[in-house]
């Protein structure tokens, strides 16, 4: 058994856990172990080619027998839950019990996946109500509220993130981009098409920076335990978006503000509005959320966020004195990812656009496809 601090890993083997794992046993310093339902899926054999520290153990979150059997021995833990398997209701319990057994095995670090909760930031008004947000903010702040009366025995933080900002080179996602023929001139022209308004801003978080990012977290503890560390590259509004990929790429690209209902109607995300948030959730439960009302509420988040001065906000000058290197603009990230497309053999950014490769897990193993069509 290796004698470097083991964490023991759930969703690792999503878009945010693999750049997490690359992060931890990249120098040696970590063992981990990751539970995953499939060990013989493409991103599970992928984990185990990153280091001879990497494990995998079979299970899921949803089984008692398979957490203990993950924590036990464990010295820290990164708990990210997917909300879009569990739905909200299934999150909130199967969260409470991770970090109950985790303090029962003995873990002296644990770091809860997060993202805002949105509905309290904005005072409780229902235009910010975002199920799979606020499933995960309502339980990092229990967490955070239990953390006082057990940090003897166990110390814990949140690593609280957000949209992806490779979400906006992506297909299937809420703010993916469409290739257009401009009418007047019949060049292409890069489109996000997003109701954002005029002064909304997206804190986009950059996968490259949470390896970074949680790194530091079990690097430093002490510091960090009853941290908040909430992320972001900027608030982003897509309006820069459109000009930092001109101007990186020297092909057309535009923002097209449009209101929910029209881009609800285009359905060009790859979802079904009327279906529940959580592709494993009971569609008779009255506990759901439609994919419609959830996402509703996550665009009136980002239009009452613009220039980090609304209902979501981060501590930039925080951010910068942990990870001085990290990604700072739009622009900055298109170009690393120009930079990766040429070094993959995928050309440019542009054609990597063009032809587009899903990010996220639901997408690339096909589950959120296979459950939308069953319940047709």
């Amino acid at each position: 058994m290796s004698t470097k601090p083991t964490i023991f890993i759930i969703g690792g083997t999503g878009a945010q856990g693999i750049p997490v794992i690359i992060g931890l046993v990249q120098d040696g310093a970590y063992a981990v172990r990751v539970l995953t339902r499939d060990p013989n899926s493409r991103r599970a054999k992928h984990l185990l080619t990153l280091s001879p520290d990497v494990s995998l153990i079979p299970g899921t979150f949803t089984s008692e027998a398979d957490l203990r059997a993950g924590f036990q021995g464990c010295w820290g833990a990164f708990i990210n839950i997917d909300g879009f398997a569990t739905g909200e209701a299934m999150e909130t319990f199967w969260t409470y019990r991770c970090y109950e057994l985790a303090i029962e095995c003995g873990i002296k670090f644990y770091v809860h996946g997060n993202l805002d909760y949105g509905y309290k930031l904005g005072g409780y008004d229902a235009r910010f109500r975002c199920g799979h947000y606020d499933g995960k903010g309502r339980m990092g702040e229990w967490i955070l509220s239990q953390n006082a009366s057990n940090k003897k025995r166990m110390k814990a933080a949140l690593f609280t993130t957000g949209p992806y900002i490779e979400m906006a080179l992506a297909p299937f996602t809420p703010m993916a981009p469409r290739v257009e023929v401009d009418e007047a001139s019949g060049e292409q022209v890069v489109t996000w098409r997003v109701p954002l308004g005029e002064k909304g801003g997206v804190p986009h978080v950059s996968l490259d920076d949470c390896a970074y990012y949680v790194r530091w977290l079990f690097d430093n503890p002490e510091r960090a335990d009853g941290m908040n560390l909430a992320v972001a590259v900027d608030h982003i509004h897509y309006s820069e978006v459109a000009s930092a990929f001109e101007k990186v790429t020297g092909h057309k690209a535009k923002h097209v503000d449009v209101d929910l209902e029209m881009y609800f109607s285009t359905g060009h995300w790859g979802m079904t509005a009327s279906l529940p948030t959580g592709y494993t959730v009971d569609s008779t439960s009255p506990a759901l959320m439609n994919l419609k009302d959830n996402f509703t509420g996550f665009w009136r988040l980002w239009q009452g966020s613009g220039s980090n001065q609304g209902v979501v906000k981060r501590d930039y000058a925080l951010l910068d004195e942990i990870h001085p290197n990290r990604i700072k603009s739009v622009e900055e990230f298109f170009r690393r990812e120009d930079d990766k497309a040429k070094a993959d053999g995928r050309g440019s950014l542009w054609e990597a656009v063009a032809n587009p490769r899903p990010i996220l897990k639901i997408h690339q193993d096909g589950s959120l496809r296979s459950a939308q069509k069953g319940r047709m």
